[in-house]
């Protein structure tokens, strides 16, 4: 994998263009430095979010409709709907910045995912150097070869129906993952559960969740370039609808560990969110796709998972984030520290924009399943990293699946 950035220098020139400041330079080691391949980070102020109309439901004409579950949470934390419509949402001072589990709140501001902002969205960095593995007693396979990731050909919802991207406001700006629509045994064939990284909705230990979350499926199905999708309908854009996240969930280890640099948390570096149409409507997001991953959480042990697809929308050079790919290898293990479970690894080219991607194999049901997500890899490379699904992504999942059970 590519560095995320050109360079720090260019970063640091275009975040003070943009009046922000820059994320602190770390020492980067040439031959194995670790950075998330998750989020492209745009302008946090693009997009008229100061004109829009906030609704954490569907709601008429210049109306605010909010449930009163989440109107509650709102008085709870001082939270002012307006002013939050009105661009209250770009303040992330250490004290309001909603961190708890029990404390995510997503306000739906419609029209605020417009195809300009989506395709201008960027992303963060996550670094480790090679210092930092040296201490390692788990067990790490050697580095497997760089694997080409392929263009999936358009239109992608025809081969790739459960794929998409997960958009959201953080500090830096305005940021972009991939994600994959899952199965909720709670309500068979009508899912609204996505699955994607832990770091795309949470900022782990040293920040809070994330703001403005929603899921685009197949966005750009036609594989339209970042020029091209300039000036677009909306529905060019984002074929199947604009999805918030009314809910999301990631694990405790992640908010309590999860860092933007260090690959610290990676293993526990997975986040499931229930979403729902910003524009309303009947029919489960499973339903509009046509189509779900059941997510597998007993897959074999690595040496015996013959091959592993990723797949994400890499956004640093030479992808420019606006089209989907692929890779597909035998993987081999990861381990970051020996006290935390060892990754899958797997050789790919894919870059920052991939991360929350799904990582699809052959479940013990014989049928393709969800076993792990884009989480890591290294600037020079070619390879990736995700967790393995076990217990602690299992307590996530049916956190989630369970809450909207009734």
């Amino acid at each position: 994998m590519r560095s995320i950035r050109p360079s720090f220098t260019a970063r640091r020139e275009k975040s003070a263009r943009r009046g922000i400041s820059p994320l602190p330079v770390v020492a980067l080691a040439a031959a194995l430095v670790l950075t998330a391949t998750a989020c492209e980070s745009g302008e946090a102020d693009a997009g008229g979010g100061g004109k829009a109309t906030a609704s954490a439901a569907a709601g008429g004409e210049g109306k605010i409709t909010i449930p009163d579950d989440i109107k509650d949470k709102l008085r709870e934390h001082g939270i002012d709907i307006d002013k939050w419509r009105d661009g209250d949402w770009k303040n992330w001072d250490r004290d309001d910045w909603l961190r708890e589990a029990k404390d995510y709140i997503n306000p739906i501001i419609e029209d605020l995912w417009d195809p300009d902002r989506m395709r201008e969205a960027e992303d963060p960095d996550r670094g480790i150097d090679e210092s930092d593995l040296s201490g390692d007693q788990g067990v790490t396979d050697p580095t497997p070869d760089p694997v080409d990731a392929q263009a999936v050909p358009p239109s992608y919802h025809a081969s790739v129906p459960e794929a998409g991207k997960v958009f959201f406001d953080a500090p830096e700006g305005t940021m972009v993952c991939s994600a994959t629509v899952v199965k909720d045994p709670a309500h068979p064939g009508k899912s609204n559960m996505v699955w994607t990284a832990g770091h795309c909705v949470h900022a782990g230990k040293s920040g809070g969740w994330y703001r403005n979350i929603a899921f685009v499926p197949s966005y750009n199905d036609a594989g339209r370039s970042a020029a091209e999708l300039e000036g677009v309908a909306q529905e060019e854009a984002a074929p199947y609808g604009v999805w918030w996240a009314d809910w999301a969930q990631t694990s405790d280890q992640w908010i309590a560990q999860g860092g933007p640099t260090g690959g610290a948390g990676a293993p526990y570096d997975f986040a499931v969110l229930h979403v729902k149409p910003e524009n309303g409507g009947g029919k489960s997001l499973e339903e509009t796709v046509g189509s779900a991953l059941p997510v597998e959480f007993a897959a074999p042990a690595v040496p015996k998972v013959k091959s592993i697809k990723a797949i994400g929308y890499p956004a640093a050079a030479p992808y420019d984030g606006q089209k989907l790919y692929q890779c597909q290898d035998r993987p081999g293990r990861l381990s970051l520290r020996a006290s935390d479970p060892t990754m899958y690894r797997i050789g790919c080219t894919m870059t920052g924009g991939s991360s929350g991607g799904g990582w699809v194999a052959t479940g013990n049901d014989g049928k393709p399943a969800l076993v792990s997500n884009t989480s890591i890899g290294p600037v020079e490379s070619g390879w990736l990293a995700g967790p393995r699904l076990g217990k602690e992504a299992k307590t996530v999942f049916d956190g989630v699946s369970d809450k909207f059970a009734r």
